[in-house]
Formats: C-alpha cells, structure tokens, sequence
C-alpha cells in the first residue's frame, strides 16, 4: 500500500506523507500539490492502521473541504468517509450542538449571518440611545468579529479601551456587552462565537478537552498562514497530548491580516513545537521557469519568510511581459485587444484568461472595454460595476433628477441617505399617489393631505427641494458635475466617511470610479447629454447574447485569485499608490503582505504574466501621473527602460505571424499599436535581457543644468524626490519630480528652489 500510495509523489512530498508520528509543518509553495500531499497522508494513516475516526483534518471553505474528502474516498473507499474534514466553522458548529448541555449552551441555538448580526446591533445602539452616523453598524460588526478572532470578551476589550484612553473604544465594548446578551436571550451564535466558545470550552471543562485529545489522535490543519488566534489555540489545544499535528500552508501567501489571519502562527510554529519536522514542497508543477523566477525575485523582498524557492521542470516556453498603456482606459483596451488575438490565432479558450486587480473599481474599465471588444466576462466573487448598491443609489439619483415621475427610482433613494423617511411613510405616500393618479414625486406638492407625521413631510419637503436644485442645473452643467454635486450635496458621500469601515472605504472607491466613468463618457461621446449617459449605460448592461460556448474571461481581485490558476494571467494597475496600496509602502508589515498578493497573483499564471501599468489613471474625475509599481522593478524590469517608450520593431514582427482571418483584426492592431507598450516577442523574449532601450521621448539640444533625469532632489515644501521626467531648455526647463509622499509636482526649474541631493 505504501508504494501505491507514494508511487506518483516526488521526494518531498512522499517524506510529508509518510512522517505520521510527531508535529510536522509542510511549507507547500504555489502549485506544489498541496491537496495531493494532505489526502495522501491521510489515506497513508489509514494504510497502516489509523482509526479513521481519530483523524481531524481542517480548512476554511466548503469547496476545499468537499474536494479533500472526495480524494480521500478514492484513495481508501469506506475507510475515506469515516474521516472528519470540514471547515473549522463546521466541526465547531458540531461541537458545540454535541456539547451544548455540558457547556450551558442550548443545544438548538441558530446562527446568525452577518446581516442578522449587523440588525442586532442597530437594535443596541436604539438601546443605549446612539446615533447610527456615529457608530456605524458594519464598522462595529466587524470590530465585533475581529475581537472574537482574538477571543477577546466584551471586558477584555473594556479593560484595553480604558488603558488606551479610546472613548470610542469604551462604548463599543458597551455595545458588544448588550450584543451578546440578545445573542444570548435569543438563544443565537454568531460565526465568531462558533470557534471562540469552542476554545473557552475547551479550556473551561478539561474533561472535555481531555476526551477530544483522546478522540483525535491525528490533527491536521490546512491553509495554516491563514488561520487567526482563535484557530491558532484551537488546533493547539487537541493537539496539546499526542502532539500528531500537521499544518500545510506558505508564508508567501499569507495575505488575510485584514480579517484576523496571523502570520506568526505559521512562523512560529517550529518555536510551539521544537521537535517538529519540516518538509518544504519547491517543485511546482503550474507555471513555467520564467514565472518562477520572477515571482522569487519579488518575495524575496519580505524579510518574515521562511527561505526557499520554486522550482519546475515544465518546458520553458511562455513569456512574462511588461505592458505600459497610456491611461486606464488604453489598459483596459489593450488588454481586451491581447485576449481577442491571442484566443483567435493562439488556440486558447477565454476561460484561459484572467484579469487581475487590487481594487473592486477597478473592474469598471475592463468591463467596458469587454463589453465594446465584444468578449464575454464574469466577475468572481463580486457584483458588476453597475450593479452594486452604491453605484445603482448614484445612478438612482442620476434617474430621477432626469425624470422625477420615476417611481423605482424614487422608492430607492429617498431614504439613502435616511432622512427619518420610513418605510410606512413612504407607502402611505405611495398609495395617496395611487389614489391621485400621480406620480409619488408629484404628490409631495399634496403631501400635507396624505395623512403623515409632521416630521415626514418635513423630511419629504426637504428632499424635493433637493432634487429640483439638481433639476435646475442638468442643462447648465457637465454630467459629471452633476454627478459630483449628487454625491457630496445629497450626504452620500459624507454618510459612508463617517462610516469609515473597509466596506464604506471599497464604496467609496467605486463612487469615485463612476464619476471617472462619466469623464470618460463625455470625452467620447458625441452626444454630452444626460439622457444618452443613461441610454448608453443601459444599453451595454445588457450581455445576455454573448457566445458562451469557449467560456469567458475571469474578472477578480488579487484576493480572490488564491487558489487559482490560469494559462495567461494580466496583473493590472501596478502603480505606485494603487499596487502596493496606499500608505502600505509607508508600513514594513503591510508591505510585504502587498508583496505576498503580488506572488500569489503573479504564480497563479500558468503560460503567460502580463504585468500592466498605466502612465496616467483618472480618479474622481481628476488625472494622476503615475510611476511604475515597485514591484515591476523588484520582479527584475529597470526601471529606467520602463519609462522610456519601447521600440515597437520586434512588437510588430510578432504581428507579422499572425492569421489576419478576421476583417476586425488589422483594427486591433492599429488600437493596440497606439499605447506605450513595454512588450516582448514571443519568439525572441529572453529573461534576462534588458528591456528594448529606446532614445528619450524628448532630448534637449544643449542641458547643461544639473537636473537629470533619476536625480534626487529635495523641496523645502514638498520634501525628498526624484525627477522622473524633464521638458525644455534654460529658463523654460519644466520637470516632474515624484515626491516620497507619493505626489506628483510639475516644477518650473528656475524657481522651485530645488536642493540635488544625489
């Protein structure tokens, strides 16, 4: 049995098989056949005599679950299904339904969702007479949680709140108090409390825990950089006796800390258990050398990692390219053109082709763009662009300020933001309009007879007033003016600032991205009217006759991507600011978690890496110059041979091989042609070269100032930066320094009072 099962295993991976006895960590780096080597182990324990009722094995999705136990069902039939896997929050739920009269807990406690959950604390906060703008429900729910992750009670986070002197702090723990007391009354769990109220049993009844030490012999806990403090003392507690505990995971990819994931468990675990054994999986079987060796020279940065690298003996034959477009909408455009050319002259499917990107807004561009190319799409994990909540309110308000008798319209946003106009008041409203044959707009100039609360139609009054001042302005003014009016002047924008929770933040993200969109509507259309920004949208929204027969390409962020894989991967928006994101670049711990994102998009690709950048990217509206990601250099392009525009002569000799059997193709050359492109040939890309050195875009006839460009200057407003480009001679030589802060300044040389530094 042992041959049959480790007969198709390389060295590494029949070494974590057959180590049975004993704490063992299993580092499996990206498409090293993780899945392969836990299920084999677990059919290898039951091979020699393991109880398969003695063995636990954990992970965190459903999906990963059911796969595990199917494999083991086929390596060792009815033996297989004996064997418990299943989420943590699964075994957790078991647990404490097995238990509940031991541990005080009723037995037929519901758990709630985190909708349920975010209605129990607005029911708090209408207890304890808070306002909802101060305390934002999703923000506490999420505090809440995350409190849980570290098995922190309501008095712990008291105790913390008064030692810091957080007010705030203080009363969310007060909120948390009452939570759990209706939780409790209502005879409820959260998820939270699943693992939480696990682990305090545990601890509490050592009976308890002694008999499920007893019980599960053999632990194994998958996807082990993930887990939180709560799963951490989980996994630590059965295994506290026989010590048979066996995590898999990659510090690499450790890339969930927003949500409680703690990479010191997977760090730290050969410190937990000093007599552990360690077997590091290197061989990949996905990606080609090229990807390898580039995704390496990006990790490397990280200094918390443990050290190895990927390795593969699949043929050396696909390319990892640099692609620079002029602004996002030319990204999104060239990458469309790629993927129409490469599935019609190169044999791949669209299912072969993945988009990835660091934020949900950023989806936008590429949907358009799918939409005009004519290529079918589908966004995981994540609504589209246009069907998210917020960007259907804008849309809303849009809608009806072009016609107020649109009643769907009305019924959404005349609450958001609230305004004290309940829903009772509002189908009061609705059905006097009914009687009066009117629309609901037009029955607030009647409202005083529909029989409604003084403060209702005070609130209704209010809000016509509001939409007529928008009214008066659609003819005078841009639509994305109007826009823009519609979401600081209707409270929109301040509601979801206030809120300041990682979903108001990613909302306001994509607010932003639809007024970029409306920016770029009007610069292309023809018809600048709010009407035809409304038609045009409805009309692109509809992608129901779409060939679905060759699949679709995939649309997702870099969290999204794990456990993925592709022929032909575009990692897009990799700027300074945007990828890695934010302040992160500022903070060591965040900015090798961007690293790790980074790696795990960029070992997801299985052919093809495109690594795209835009020069210029609209946000809000506004237009940004933007520098390269860090992470384009790390991963081994010179940052000086990015900047600079490639020479497009072996770009077109790759064109040269192409069948031209579309009429639509010599089209997609000419759009594709048109973008600053650092791109290699396929036939003739080597690794280690150099980009294509090209002369500057602009070169002075005489420059004998000491500005070149890569010059470190200093500002005695701005701060430290370096000159990324330059224009003109003598008194006229303007330049654009970037500055640490991450802004951009155009600077007259003559009077900036810059300082060379080197």
């Amino acid at each position: 049995m042992k041959e049959i099962l480790t007969k198709n295993l390389n060295a590494n991976q029949q070494e974590a098989v057959l180590c049975t006895e004993g704490p063992l960590i299993i580092f499996a780096g990206a498409g090293t056949g993780k899945t392969r080597v836990i299920t084999h182990r677990i059919a290898y324990l039951l091979s020699i005599g393991v109880a398969p009722w003695s063995i636990l094995a954990v992970t965190f999705t459903n999906k990963a679950a059911t796969e595990m136990k199917q494999r083991v069902i086929e390596l060792s039939h009815e033996m297989g299904e004996k064997v418990w896997i299943s989420t943590f929050h699964a075994f957790c739920a078991y647990f404490l339904r097995v238990e509940a009269v031991k541990i005080g807990l009723n037995p037929n406690f519901l758990i709630y969702d985190f909708g349920e959950q975010k209605n129990v604390i607005k029911d708090c906060l209408k207890d304890l007479n808070l306002d909802e703008k101060k305390f934002k429900i999703s923000s506490i729910a999420d505090k809440i949680s995350r409190a849980k992750d570290d098995l922190k009670t309501p008095s712990d986070m008291a105790a913390q709140a008064e030692e810091d002197g957080d007010f705030m702090g203080t009363t969310i723990a007060k909120i948390y108090q009452l939570y759990q007391k209706k939780l409790e009354n209502s005879g409820s769990l959260d998820f939270g409390d699943l693992i939480m109220r696990t682990v305090v049993s545990l601890e509490q009844y050592p009976a308890l825990l002694e008999h499920y030490q007893e019980k599960y012999k053999y632990i194994m806990i998958d996807e082990y950089q993930d887990t939180n403090h709560a799963q951490y003392m989980f996994a630590k507690l059965l295994a506290a006796k026989n010590k048979n505990i066996c995590v898999v995971g990659d510090d690499d990819q450790s890339v969930y800390s927003w949500r409680g994931a703690d990479i010191n468990n997977i760090l730290d675990f050969e410190n937990d258990y000093p007599n552990a054994k360690s077997v590091k999986l290197e061989q990949n079987y996905r990606s080609t050398p090229k990807i390898l060796e580039t995704a390496h020279k990006v990790v490397r940065h990280n200094g918390a990692r443990v050290k190895k690298q990927l390795w593969t003996q699949n043929p050396d034959d696909g390319t990892v390219s640099v692609l620079n477009a002029a602004t996002e909408n030319d990204e999104a455009a060239k990458v469309a053109d790629l993927i129409s050319l490469k599935s019609m002259n190169s044999g791949y499917n669209l299912s072969d082709f993945a988009v990835f990107y660091r934020t949900n807004a950023q989806s936008r561009t590429f949907e358009d763009a799918f939409r005009r190319e004519g290529l079918p799409y589908v966004i995981v994990g994540t609504l589209k662009f246009y069907d998210r909540a917020e960007i259907k309110d804008i849309m809303a308000y849009l809608k009806l300020i072009h016609n107020p008798n649109d009643n769907i319209s009305f019924k959404r946003i005349i609450n958001i933001p609230k305004r004290g106009i309940g829903k009772t008041s509002v189908e009061t409203l609705e059905k006097f309009s009914i009687t009066k044959n009117i629309s609901i707009w037009q029955a607030i100039d009647s409202v005083q007879e529909a029989n409604l609360t003084k403060g209702a139609v005070a609130a209704l009054k209010s809000f016509s007033l509001l939409i007529k001042g928008f009214i008066d302005l659609k003819n005078n003014t841009s639509i994305k003016d109007m826009a823009e009016k519609v979401i600081l002047h209707s409270g929109y924008l301040k509601d979801l600032e206030v809120e300041n929770s990682p979903e108001s933040r990613t909302k306001i993200e994509n607010i932003q991205e639809l007024v970029s969109a409306i920016d770029d509507f009007e610069k292309r259309s023809p018809d600048k009217s709010l009407a035809g920004y409304l038609t045009q949208i409805t009309l692109i929204s509809d992608i129901d006759s779409l060939d679905e027969s060759k699949g679709k390409v995939t649309l997702m962020t870099l969290h999204l991507a794990k456990g993925l894989e592709f022929k032909n991967v575009f990692l897009c928006g990799l700027e300074k600011g945007l990828f890695p994101i934010g302040e992160s670049a500022f903070n060591p711990q965040e900015l090798e978690e961007e690293r790790r994102l980074m790696y795990v998009g960029m070992t997801r690709a299985i052919k093809n890496l495109y690594l795209c950048w835009a020069t210029e990217r609209t946000v809000y509206g506004k237009t940004k110059w933007n520098m390269p990601s860090r992470f384009i250099t790390e991963a081994g392009f010179r940052e000086e041979a990015i900047e600079r525009q490639q020479n497009i002569k072996n770009f077109n000799q790759g064109f040269n091989r192409i069948k031209w059997n579309k009429p639509s193709n010599r089209q997609h050359y000419n759009n594709f042609s048109r973008a600053k492109i650092s791109y290699r040939n396929e036939d003739s890309y080597n690794y280690n070269d150099e980009l294509t050195k090209d002369e500057p875009l602009y070169t002075p006839t005489s420059d004998s100032s000491p500005y070149k460009i890569g010059t470190i200057v200093s500002h005695p407003i701005f701060g430290k930066g370096k000159i990324i480009e330059k224009n003109g001679i003598g008194n006229d030589l303007k330049l654009v320094v970037l500055f640490e802060t991450g802004q951009w300044k155009k600077l007259l040389a003559r009077v900036a009072n810059l300082s060379v530094i080197s």
